[in-house]
């Protein structure tokens, strides 16, 4: 074991990752270096990660489950790679003109996301999907709404070469135009002990991104027995949260996610439908599937959903009551309460027949769904929100 090392204990599916070596998705990413498998196929030591033993670099605020909070054997964190990182993340010039960096989408005075429908990159070009945030992002592996990145390490690289997003034209060009920088060459030589690479870049920002948390929300209050934390409407909230309204059968746990894949209706009503986590797998029944977001300082990351449709909470809330958006892929966590276990049978066994049963509305009244946002906006936490820009970047 390193020196100044403790040892969590992980989920056993962090053993599995493997590099996607293509990714073939409506966001056009540029394919994978194969260079990178070696980094990315985090094959764990038993059934332990290493997180640097210094509070000072992650401070696990109340409600963040630390046996959640994993990080790679080969990537402890370090105060040198997350400075490193947090520099190259806020670094314009790794874009192929010097105008986008990775906090140009992921802006922290938006919760690390931003107030766009859609991402939107070099001589404003725009992604046809919404900014998701990174708060929290250390609770799972896969990233990305269609989950094709098996690390934050490889989500990291992604937009680099992305020719929407920073345009690089290859990873190649990324460490030449990086170690042209001699400020650079120092801060990696710190680091890691070596010259600047693709390998140390994704290392170094994804320990800083492993630093942006955030709990100690009212919810996060109230869930440890603090009674009054949350007003009567938000407890009205919650309630209907966990039971009429059954959020929670996706938005579960400490993080409010249950980090899977669900084909909730939207985008079905396009001419071109994406069909996300399908261009991962090829699997029939994620067609249409997208990863369930955090809701996690939800008030800060609108718009909303992976095509970023609506601008507020309410209308959010207003898509689920009114139905989801039908469709032969439609997630059974979609079904409604009403329905009976052998209407829910006939529904998937009939996907392509016309006599399935529709879906059915949640019939929330409008002080239901107002206590439900309510509760919603109880959701903020705190720990990102200490994030800033750096004032220089090395020479």
């Amino acid at each position: 074991m390193m020196p100044g090392l403790i040892l969590v204990p992980s989920r056993e599916s962090d053993f599995n990752l493997k590099l996607k070596t293509e990714i073939n998705s409506t966001d056009t990413r540029q394919p994978t270096k194969n260079l990178l498998s070696a980094l990315f196929c985090c094959q764990m030591l038993g059934a332990f990660v290493a997180i640097a033993d210094d509070s000072s670099l992650v401070s696990l605020p109340l409600g963040v489950d630390k046996t959640a909070y994993y990080v790679p054997h080969d990537n402890p964190m370090t105060r040198s790679k997350v400075e490193l990182g947090r520099l190259l993340f806020f670094d314009r010039r790794l874009s192929i003109n010097n105008t986008v960096s990775c906090s140009s989408c992921h802006l922290p005075s938006r919760g690390f996301s931003n107030n766009t429908k859609a991402a939107i990159g070099i001589k404003e070009k725009q992604g046809n999907r919404n900014t998701p945030t990174i708060i929290n992002r250390i609770a799972n592996a896969t990233q990305f709404w269609d989950g094709r990145a098996g690390s934050l390490e490889e989500q990291a690289i992604g937009p680099l070469t992305n020719p929407i997003e920073m345009g690089m034209p290859s990873l190649d060009a990324v460490v030449d135009k990086v170690s042209a920088i001699k400020g650079y060459r120092k801060l990696f030589n710190e680091a890691f002990g070596s010259n600047v690479s693709i390998e140390g870049l994704a290392k170094a920002i994804a320990s800083f991104e492993r630093t942006i948390i955030s709990g100690n929300s009212r919810w996060d209050q109230f869930e440890a027995g603090n009674s009054s934390a949350l007003s009567d409407a938000e407890k009205r909230g919650l309630e209907i949260f966990e039971g009429k309204g059954r959020c929670n059968q996706c938005h579960s746990g400490w993080n409010l996610t249950d980090e899977k894949f669900h084909n909730l209706g939207i985008g079905w009503d396009q001419k071109e439908v994406d069909l996300g986590r399908f261009q991962v797998t090829g699997l029939d029944e994620d067609k249409g599937a997208f990863k369930t977001p955090t809701l996690r300082d939800i008030s800060e990351t609108g718009p909303y959903m992976h095509d970023g449709r609506f601008a507020s909470l309410e209308k959010v809330v207003e898509y689920y009551n009114d139905g989801a958006i039908d469709n032969p892929y439609l997630d059974p966590e979609m079904q409604r309460p009403d329905m009976t276990l052998e209407e829910t049978l006939a529904r998937y066994s009939k996907k392509n027949s016309t006599d399935a049963p529709p879906v059915k509305m949640l019939n929330l009244t409008y002080k239901e769904r107002e206590d439900l946002v309510a509760f919603m906006l109880a959701l903020s936490g705190e720990g990102w929100q200490n994030i800033q820009a750096p004032e220089a970047f090395p020479e």
